[in-house]
């Protein structure tokens, strides 16, 4: 099990939020740290213990007035970590250039291909063939509703009318190089992660998967260990005292290295 960093950016701070809180009228969230460092302070340390495929997130929309000061502290931490560092938030085929020249390894997607509730095939098939599907992540971060789980778009608040599933993971497996999964609905609270979503997504195993959200104790890591049948890694944020949790980075990187 690989462990993926994250740098979270939000009003132009490195945050740790609760997922499910974000909203764009306004720019509101309810935080768990924000902090007084730099995007490219987590960057160079990333790269220092020649940690690889990690996540940087802006959580900010474009027609946010903070999405320029985000995309800076963005651009900081890529030029930090050349090819070491995947980003997403906002990424479309207008701009996804611009990022993977700004030393993004991959760019993560979500809203751009799952409009309207539905897979945009055509959007999809354009921004693989523009970037490379090597260089594309596709983010399937979910919430429940009505006993399944359904893919999220619009920085997790619009339900789509697409469920997880591996069926879903086999049809778009041929367009891009990972998914990235948040578990919205525990995301950011450190209580404990979805065993339905891990358990899915480590019984697929065909490209590899990062799972995020809710881990709050090594415990948890040892149950992705098993759930994720090696086919799974993991992200570790509001827990994790780089963002002032309780867990050790460095006892992390040893769990997972293991």
């Amino acid at each position: 099990m690989k462990f993926r960093p994250c740098i979270d950016i939000h009003n132009g701070k490195v945050k740790q939020i609760v997922g499910g809180s974000l909203r764009d009228e306004e720019d509101k969230a309810s935080e768990n740290f924000v902090s007084e460092q730099d995007a490219a302070f987590y960057a160079r340390l990333y790269r220092a213990d020649a940690l690889t495929g990690g996540h940087v997130i802006l959580l900010n929309p474009e027609d946010s007035p903070w999405y320029e000061v985000t995309k800076q502290q963005a651009f900081l931490a890529l030029a930090a970590d050349p090819g070491g560092l995947q980003i997403g938030g906002g990424i479309r085929d207008e701009n996804a250039e611009e990022f993977l020249r700004a030393g993004a390894s991959h760019v993560i997607v979500t809203s751009f291909v799952f409009r309207g509730g539905q897979i945009q095939f055509e959007n999809l098939t354009r921004l693989s063939r523009l970037v490379g599907k090597e260089h594309l992540v596709l983010d399937l971060s979910c919430r429940k509703k009505d006993g399944c789980y359904y893919i999220v778009t619009d920085r997790w608040q619009t339900f789509t009318d697409v469920p997880l599933t591996a069926e879903l993971m086999d049809e778009l497996a041929g367009y891009c190089d990972e998914f990235l999964v948040h578990a919205v609905d525990v995301e950011g609270k450190a209580r404990g992660v979805e065993t339905e979503v891990a358990g899915l997504l480590g019984g697929w195993g065909k490209c590899p998967v990062t799972y995020a959200g809710g881990v709050g104790s090594y415990e948890d890591l040892e149950l992705l260990r098993r759930l994720g049948r090696g086919n799974l890694d993991v992200t570790v944020g509001s827990a994790l005292d780089l963002f002032g949790g309780p867990l050790s980075y460095r006892k992390i990187l040893e769990l997972c290295d293991k």
